[in-house]
């Protein structure tokens, strides 16, 4: 399935006049491929699609899709209103995605019925859908029970799962068998793999995609004397992932390996001092 194995929530290399280098944004694709990731999620958080308007947001998209490598590209296609959230969908199935990756409404916070309506209207337009839970940020949480009331209507395949709980992933499987369950938060990818995960959709691996496969994949068969040693020493860097500063910190773990990470469009800012100086003492461990 296309969602399975490790997935790169995609940073978005932008100048320092805060234009996307798209041709960098290619290189980046191809490059995380080639080290062993199965595919990128364009268009998510990381990727500031917040910020992003609507022709740049298809060119990244598009972008991903024609980058070499021949990845899968599950494209994040959250957006205020349902209708227009399908909409990005329909484009997303019409460039040959085999799949979206879907928030819950975000511009309040929702009830159960809204959450069913939002999820069925963007189910319209064909694709398999990820549903994306992660209450801290949307104020929504996808509990196993909706989750099971979703996936039971067929309107979703899979959850990214963002709770940090390490619960979910036993409480998910026992709600919604047959439900795949997506790593979400980096910081508890070992524990998730262990209930079953089948895959990852990662942020530090924009950074580090070699170490975190060699990781993930010893992790999935449960090879912890591989697996275990591995995540110790990334745990320091997967906690960012969770931070408030998850963008800053992710590019600034690029610049620091000798990728381009570069800076962030506003509202958010750089990290400060003490961030950048902690971040990179741990880098270098």
């Amino acid at each position: 399935m296309p969602w399975h194995g490790v997935l790169v929530a995609t940073a978005l290399p932008l100048r320092e006049d805060l234009t996307i280098d798209f041709d960098a944004y290619a290189e980046h694709v191809s490059w995380l491929v080639t080290s062993g990731c199965q595919g990128v999620v364009p268009n998510g958080s990381l990727g500031e699609y917040q910020t992003l308007t609507e022709a740049e947001r298809v060119q990244v998209m598009m972008t991903a899709l024609s980058a070499d490598g021949g990845g899968v590209v599950v494209p994040g296609v959250a957006a205020y209103g349902s209708a227009e959230a399908r909409r990005w969908a329909e484009r997303a199935g019409e460039a040959g995605c085999p799949a979206v990756m879907l928030l819950p409404p975000n511009a309040y916070r929702a009830d159960r019925r809204a959450v069913l309506a939002h999820y069925r209207e963007v189910a319209k337009a064909g694709l398999p859908i990820v549903a994306y839970n992660n209450p801290i940020d949307t104020k929504v949480d996808l509990t196993p029970e909706l989750l099971a009331e979703l996936h039971n209507e067929g309107l979703i395949v899979g959850v990214k799962e963002f709770t940090g709980d390490v619960r979910r992933g036993y409480e998910i499987a026992e709600a919604a068998p047959g439900l795949d369950v997506i790593a979400g938060s980096d910081d508890v990818a070992l524990e998730l793999a262990l209930a079953g995960a089948k895959g990852w959709i990662s942020g530090v691996t924009n950074a580090l995609p070699a170490e975190c496969v060699a990781f993930w994949e010893a992790a999935v068969k449960g090879d912890l004397d591989t697996a275990l040693p591995a995540y110790r020493e990334l745990h320091q860097l997967l906690r960012w992932d969770s931070k408030t500063e998850f963008v800053q910190a992710i590019k600034l773990m690029m610049d620091e390996v000798g990728r381009y990470g570069g800076p962030c469009r506003e509202p958010r800012v750089p990290l400060t001092d003490e961030q950048a100086a902690l971040l990179r003492s741990q880098m270098s461990r």
